[in-house]
């Protein structure tokens, strides 16, 4: 597990600008927080989170309210999706009587086209997750979509419950995107077809 300890995390950040030009949807993954990770010589900047070697490899990234704001860049998805996390944790919490969201709304539902889960916890959850991190270099967990839950292996086991849409849910356990799940119906559309279509000539 990585952690970036940081609120407002917006896509300009996740991917910039520059690497936007690409007409391909790979790729992206090397540019992942490119301003963050990189000095301006292109050498890598040893203080960013992901830099660390405790860090390397890790498959779950937590973060702070409001992950994915900003501009509705799909290459945001894909570059962290790309650099090899499957799945992203924020807090949601409230602000003077405003909520503020563990994610944008388009950042989640581009999420949730692009196979990445989302998992949305308490800041008291997070708070303890990224205490947890500190103490515990290496920290390994693991993300049971199945019974929706969050399981940290310290010392002595920890584990958060999530919410999760149900048909999210669905489309990530079956690995489904929108055209697999239309696919799903294919005899049913296939029927309509001819009963309502004269000119339909299914093979």
């Amino acid at each position: 597990m990585a952690g970036i300890d940081r609120a407002n995390i917006d896509t300009d950040q996740i991917i910039p600008k520059q690497f936007l030009k690409s007409i391909k949807r790979t790729g992206f993954g090397e540019s992942l927080f490119f301003d963050w990770r990189y000095h301006p010589d292109g050498l890598p900047n040893q203080d960013f989170e992901l830099n660390q070697p405790r860090f390397k490899g890790a498959s779950i990234l937590v973060a702070r309210n409001n992950f994915g704001c900003g501009s509705s860049r799909e290459h945001a998805v894909w570059a962290i999706a790309q650099y090899g996390f499957k799945c992203v944790i924020a807090p949601s919490g409230e602000n003077s009587g405003s909520r503020i969201p563990a994610f944008a709304d388009i950042f989640r539902n581009n999420c949730s086209q692009n196979a990445l889960l989302t998992v949305e916890l308490t800041e008291r959850e997070v708070n303890q997750i990224f205490q947890m991190v500190h103490e515990h270099p290496g920290l390994e967990a693991a993300v049971d979509l199945e019974k929706q839950q969050v399981v940290f292996y310290p010392k002595d086991k920890v584990f958060f419950h999530f919410d999760i849409d149900v048909a999210v849910k669905e489309r990530l356990l079956k690995g489904l995107d929108d055209i697999g799940l239309t696919l799903q119906y294919e005899k049913t559309i296939r029927e309509f077809e001819l009963k309502h279509n004269t000119y339909c000539s299914w093979k």
